[in-house]
């Protein structure tokens, strides 16, 4: 069945991807467009579609309901992907406010906007659309060495960044067992892959790397993350839609955890074979810096719930997803000037200093 998809913050990191990943499985479908253009939304993330004719992309801001509802009438989309977000932890430290105004107040303008907009459709409508609310597994909070996220964990948001998304979470529960909304949410872990903005850790590292400059690793470099390339995420999301029962939350893990001092090793060792220096390893760069206030120690996802109810397997492997990542930023590197100049140089964010 040919779908009228609606990605929200589709021109940044995931939501671009996704957006590459529907055009590219689904022949029939028209892809939507709607996204800000804050500092990590860019269009030249969505270039390689931009004369595709089932694609439109549509400038606008989740927390403006008027156009919010406007765009619902018009574009009457299957399947919204709800991505629009403020993603990174270091900004939420400094800025909280903005967290808490896009990924709380704009996922329930989203949400009433959807419930508006399908009360005036047909039952057949009624009947096949879905919300996909995309989040993340931050949101249960910090594990033990030996323990596993489940749909079951408790919430336990440790960052202002997790508390925005775990409100947001239960506003998208609370539409789907008050008003019948078909909300379907996913939780999923450290996304890597390409159009990956360079402040999280992987493209801050190449970049960093190629230019010779410090890679920063926090703390003792012992915080473990489950990696998740970000096209096994995407189609995840993809089957989520189709497949996902509403009401239903389903966690999208990559099964590859990592410390982040073994992601920088990796990192420099397959920059030292792609893009070796003059003299030494890319390893003489790592620099250890003072840790993130309230970082989580191990975070670490089950998708056996994703594996089994939806027919979905992570297919890519760390080591072969980093060799693909690595090689993209090398080969893009018009892409990080353009999408860096005058907005983020890299500098270190998120030092503000806690109460004592």
């Amino acid at each position: 069945m040919a779908n009228t998809y609606l990605v929200t913050g589709g021109a940044g990191f995931i939501g671009s991807n996704l957006v590459h990943h529907l055009l590219g499985t689904e022949s029939s479908s028209r892809v939507i467009v709607y996204d800000r253009l804050t500092y990590a939304g860019n269009l030249d993330n969505l270039a390689p579609v931009a004369r595709d004719p089932r694609y439109q992309f549509i400038q606008g801001d989740i927390c403006d309901r008027e156009h919010v509802r406007r765009t619902l009438a018009e574009t009457r989309p299957t399947v919204i992907y709800n991505l629009a977000a403020e993603s990174h932890v270091d900004r939420s430290i400094d800025a909280p406010g903005e967290f808490v105004r896009t990924n709380v107040s704009g996922t329930f303008e989203m949400l009433d906007a959807a419930r508006a907009y399908i009360s005036r459709e047909s039952d057949g409508v009624r009947a096949t659309f879905r919300f996909v609310h995309v989040s993340t597994d931050e949101v249960f909070g910090s594990l033990g060495p030996t323990d596993f996220f489940t749909e079951q964990s408790r919430y336990e948001p440790n960052s202002p960044y997790a508390a925005s998304k775990a409100g947001a979470d239960h506003i998208a529960r609370a539409y789907f067992h008050t008003y019948g909304l078909p909300v379907i949410t996913t939780n999923c872990s450290n996304n890597y892959g390409p159009y990956q903005f360079p402040e999280k850790l992987i493209p801050l590292t190449i970049l960093n790397a190629l230019e010779g400059k410090p890679l920063p690793v926090y703390g003792d470099g012992q915080n473990i993350r489950d990696w998740l390339y970000v096209s096994d995420h995407c189609e995840a999301l993809r089957i989520a839609a189709a497949k996902g029962v509403p009401g239903e939350t389903y966690n999208i893990g990559g099964k590859n955890e990592r410390t982040t001092i073994q992601v920088a090793h990796a990192v420099c060792d397959a920059l030292d074979e792609l893009s070796p220096r003059k003299a030494g390893s890319y390893r003489e760069l790592i620099t250890f810096v003072k840790d993130r206030p309230g970082h989580d120690r191990r975070y670490a996802i089950d998708p056996s719930k994703a594996i089994r109810e939806l027919a979905w397997q992570p297919g890519t492997d760390f080591a072969s997803g980093l060799a693909l990542t690595v090689k993209w930023y090398v080969d893009h590197r018009t892409w990080c000037d353009r999408i860096t100049q005058g907005v983020y140089r890299r500098e270190r964010l998120g030092l503000t200093e806690t109460a004592g």
